[in-house]
């Protein structure tokens, strides 16, 4: 059965301590993109078969200081919560990227692009942080007042929504909110961070990924589907 659009947004932000998942991965890292990249991989065939077909990858604007750390990609040494889930948000849209490109190399009839939420308010902000308290951790985020402006989930899940649906939504492209530097506001284009256009360490990162999940581009990827040229 062919899938018309992988949507890519599981997700856990800065639990206080480093943790992992059940495969051992530091749980940012694996959660936030490895995991997203085994799935997209082992179902491509099946999204290659759709007429039209979208990955859409939720990133989000912490990716503009994240860091590809390739000497401690799993934060064994010296831990820092936020640090971390930058580096797996800007890998998120390194991915996109990566993959958007390929999509091009080998004409297929894909279109890879990401989003950002800007500052919506979720349980998102909180629940990583309070993971392994007792009672839940007090953060800016969750606090009574908060000088940023923020926005509801309705608004927030808009450039995520536009990226897998719209018409307009084009492969290799970024989407977030349009106001206050991208933490609210109705959807924009949005241009990728430099660090995310980087077409080598991008290609690197992808290689990584797939040695430590084991999964690749399928066998043959390249004939799987083709445009007319």
């Amino acid at each position: 059965m062919p899938v018309d659009v992988l949507i890519n947004n599981a997700g856990v932000m800065a639990p206080p301590t480093r943790m992992t998942t059940a495969d051992g991965f530091e749980l940012q890292f694996g959660s936030n993109f490895l995991g997203p990249f085994a799935l997209t991989m082992r179902l491509l065939p099946l999204v290659l078969a759709a007429p039209e077909p979208r990955v859409v990858t939720m990133s989000s604007g912490v990716a503009s200081y994240g860091r590809i750390r390739f000497d401690d990609l799993e934060w064994k040494r010296r831990y820092s919560a936020n640090l971390a889930y930058a580096q797996s948000k800007l890998a998120d849209l390194m991915m996109t990227l990566h993959l958007a490109e390929l999509a091009v190399q080998n004409r297929w009839n894909l279109t890879s692009n990401g989003a950002h939420p800007g500052f919506t308010r979720t349980n998102l902000q909180t629940a990583g942080a309070s993971l392994g308290r007792a009672t839940p951790k007090r953060t800016p985020f969750n606090a009574s007042f908060n000088p940023l402006p923020s926005q509801d989930v309705e608004q927030g899940t808009e450039p995520l929504l536009y990226a897998a649906s719209d018409p307009g939504a084009v492969n290799g492209g970024y989407y977030g909110p349009s106001r206050w530097f991208g933490l609210v506001g109705p959807t924009t284009t949005v241009r990728p961070p430099r660090r995310a256009r980087d077409a080598a360490t991008a290609a690197r990162l992808w290689r990584e990924a797939e040695r430590l999940t084991g999964v690749a581009l399928p066998a043959g990827a390249a004939r799987l589907t083709r445009t007319d040229s």
